[in-house]
């Protein structure tokens, strides 16, 4: 009864498994971005497949979109990110960008040609995108670099490397 009582007051003194919120955070991030990927090869692929419908500068802003995109995901799960920018890049991901091209597509032909003005307002719209995601990747690595500058300075506090000086022998 006793050590249940001090168990309570003070813990078990065994060591604790991580919360299980962190656990579940964890594997959504990962499957966010998991599915981010997927929606952009799927993206790629339907690219690719109606590429001949499409004008070809509209072609490579997809293109060019996706892939900065691609990238994206990839770093955010290498050094992490922010669950605003895991939305906006899932969203940019598999609705932004697909809704676009399935909208574009769905037009008769006729309304798909270079210089038509349902060309041009997809234009603005994946200039928009391309803007959006170019800010993203600055944010991105932005606060990777600014994690790594307070992780330096924490090391340099601890353990005093500005003092250290290298002499020639």
């Amino acid at each position: 009864m006793a050590s249940r009582l001090f168990g309570s007051l003070f813990g078990s003194g065994s060591p604790q498994d991580p919360r299980p919120e962190q656990l579940v955070i964890s594997d959504e991030k990962e499957d966010e971005l998991r599915a981010a990927g997927e929606a952009l090869s799927s993206l790629a692929a339907q690219l690719r497949n109606s590429g001949a419908d499409v004008p070809t500068v509209a072609y490579s802003q997809f293109a060019q979109i996706t892939d900065l995109l691609r990238a994206l995901v990839e770093h955010a799960g290498n050094i992490g990110s922010t669950i605003d920018q895991r939305v906006l890049l899932a969203a940019m991901s598999a609705d932004y960008l697909p809704t676009s091209l399935r909208t574009y597509l769905a037009l008769p032909a006729v309304n798909r040609a270079s210089d038509s003005p349902e060309t041009r307002l997809l234009l603005e719209q994946l200039a928009v995108l391309h803007s959006t995601a170019s800010t993203l990747e600055g944010e991105i690595h932005n606060g990777s670099s600014t994690e790594l500058a307070i992780h330096g300075r924490f090391l340099q506090d601890k353990f005093d490397l500005g003092s250290l000086l290298l002499e020639d022998d």
